[in-house]
């Protein structure tokens, strides 16, 4: 069981309507409810330098970054230039559901993986990829990731624990277990594990949270990260709750 307790970020996807009308007015909101990170995926016009500056000068950090994307479409050192001007030390990257359709898909998507990495090694940083529900359909027996994971040793991880639900077909807190020394970021994320149905504040819906927090590991967690795809009450108040919900249970800081 993980002893260490996380800091909790919130992914600013998570609030990509308020941001597009107020950005200033969302990170000092998040600021009052006491949230100790955001991970941006847009900066809505602000450099990476002056985003930083403001996080800091509001009490918080940028945890981890969606902006830039690395992948292997885009300058390279484009985005080791925008991820070290964050203070930043890994990128974010993910595939699409063609990269884990087949065997084949995989095998392609492993390659381009071994490339980013290679790539990105000599700017001192390294690959953290995301996933969405697609990494965890069966391929010959087992999840397409797991050849991923196994094949490319030194690629880092940000679980999100509500896709990799599977809508229920997979154990998120095994998935997390099955990579936790590799995974310094963990997306947090609640809902009914049914499709097409918006997620709902951290605590309330189908997942096991506390069992997300004993898979991971206390030497490699360094943030816990609420996230919402979509929710059907205010956005700012589910992520509040989402925040209490995890600080009063002391699963995250």
């Amino acid at each position: 069981m993980s002893t260490t307790i996380p800091p909790a970020s919130v992914q600013l996807y998570s609030l990509r309507e308020a941001s597009a009308a107020d950005f200033d007015g969302v990170l000092e909101q998040l600021a009052r409810i006491g949230m100790q990170g955001v991970e941006p995926f847009n900066l809505f016009g602000k450099t990476p330098e002056a985003f930083k500056k403001q996080v800091n000068d509001l009490g918080m950090q940028v945890s981890s970054s969606h902006f830039p994307w690395a992948n292997h479409t885009e300058d390279i050192n484009e985005v080791a230039e925008t991820v070290q001007a964050l203070g930043l030390r890994r990128a974010a990257g993910g595939f699409g559901p063609d990269d884990f359709k087949d065997l084949e898909a995989v095998k392609r998507t492993i390659e381009i993986t071994h490339g980013l990495v290679d790539a990105l090694k000599p700017h001192g940083i390294s690959l953290c990829l995301h996933n969405h529900f697609w990494e965890y359909a069966l391929i010959d027996g087992q999840p397409g990731y797991y050849y991923l994971q196994d094949a490319v040793t030194d690629v880092e991880f940000e679980i999100d624990a509500y896709w990799a639900a599977n809508f229920g077909a997979r154990d998120p807190a095994e998935e997390i277990r099955r990579v936790a020394n590799r995974t310094p970021l963990v997306h947090i994320k609640d809902g009914p594990l049914e499709k097409q149905k918006a997620n709902l504040s951290v605590g309330t819906g189908a997942m096991n949270i506390p069992a997300l927090f004993e898979a991971m590991d206390p030497e490699t967690i360094e943030w816990a990260i609420i996230e919402f795809d979509a929710c059907d009450t205010d956005m700012m108040t589910a992520v509040a709750d989402s925040y209490r919900y995890l600080t009063l249970n002391n699963l995250a800081r």
